[in-house]
């Protein structure tokens, strides 16, 4: 979509714009434009790029809302939310990492080694696993019991082995991994799905002071959360977080970082199968890279 038009269609819903507008393109779903509002205040706005996603911009309304219970940090405030236009006000602090569309390079907004985010990632991991069964259901969001999550991934296995193809060293690991009783969890617990420090607004001292992009929030794996974790600051980090989520009150047990890191291993595999959701060829050539079979 043009400028003129996302400004008229900013202008239909109430929201008057300067004409100053700067895009993120990256999204599969949506069109990202950053723009400013008539008294200076900065907006964020997400333009569907399809016309069947009403249900899912419904449903990210909805985790917004529940997770704005339960956490101390910002998570967006989406103040205009209908089928072709989704606007926020845009939150305090930049992302801790950037990849820039562009260039493919990456950037950090805080210092990598920053103690303050290891402990306040952990108090909002708390905060967010600890969000209840109850509410979960009453807002209509997807709920997996542990004996589902082996389930998941041997079906994700399956499809992508047959549509992409995976290399023998990656199918080995996957199905070892599976096989690996102990790291597996007892339970599960609300995660945000998709957390890496793209997703994780910060300071510059490194206190984590929002999170954006809350699409796959659900019920299941607590490891999915420590995953993005460990692809971007290493192993040693992670060990860090899971102590400081545990001294926190974070439940755990004893195959979580184990888990977490097969979970990482484990990303071109979830990858793959997204790109054949999408059904989009840049997506399924990416994820063929990732899966040996390029």
């Amino acid at each position: 979509m043009k400028n003129k038009e996302i400004l008229e269609l900013a202008q239909k819903h109430g929201l008057s714009l300067s004409e100053d507008l700067k895009f993120n393109e990256m999204g599969i779903d949506f069109q990202v434009c950053f723009a400013t509002d008539a008294q200076g205040k900065p907006w964020v706005l997400r333009i569907p790029r399809r016309s069947d996603l009403e249900d899912q911009i419904k449903k990210e309304k909805r985790i917004l809302n529940l997770a704005r219970k339960y956490l101390s940090i910002e998570v967006p405030d989406w103040k205009i939310a209908t089928s072709n236009l989704v606007a926020y006000p845009l939150l305090k602090n930049k992302p801790a990492l950037i990849f820039d569309d562009q260039t493919h390079q990456i950037t950090f907004n805080m210092d990598k080694d920053s103690p303050e985010y290891i402990a306040s990632l952990a108090k909002a991991l708390v905060e967010l696993h600890q969000i209840t069964e109850t509410d979960v259901s009453e807002n209509n969001l997807k709920i997996m019991k542990s004996s589902d999550l082996r389930d998941e991934v041997q079906n994700m296995l399956s499809v992508v082995s047959s549509e992409i193809g995976i290399s023998d060293e990656l199918d080995k690991r996957f199905k070892k991994w599976l096989d690996n009783d102990p790291l597996w969890p007892t339970f599960t617990s609300f995660v945000h799905g998709d957390l890496y420090a793209g997703h994780i607004l910060v300071t510059n001292s490194g206190t984590v002071t929002g999170v954006i992009d809350w699409s796959t929030a659900h019920i299941g794996d607590p490891s999915v959360d420590f995953s993005g974790h460990v692809n971007v600051f290493g192993e040693q980090s992670l060990k860090r977080l899971i102590d400081e989520y545990e001294r926190h009150g974070g439940i755990i047990w004893d195959g979580l970082y184990e888990q977490a890191v097969e979970r990482a291993a484990a990303s071109p595999l979830a990858y793959g199968f997204f790109a054949l959701e999408t059904k989009d060829d840049n997506h399924i050539n990416a994820a063929k890279i990732q899966l040996g079979v390029a």
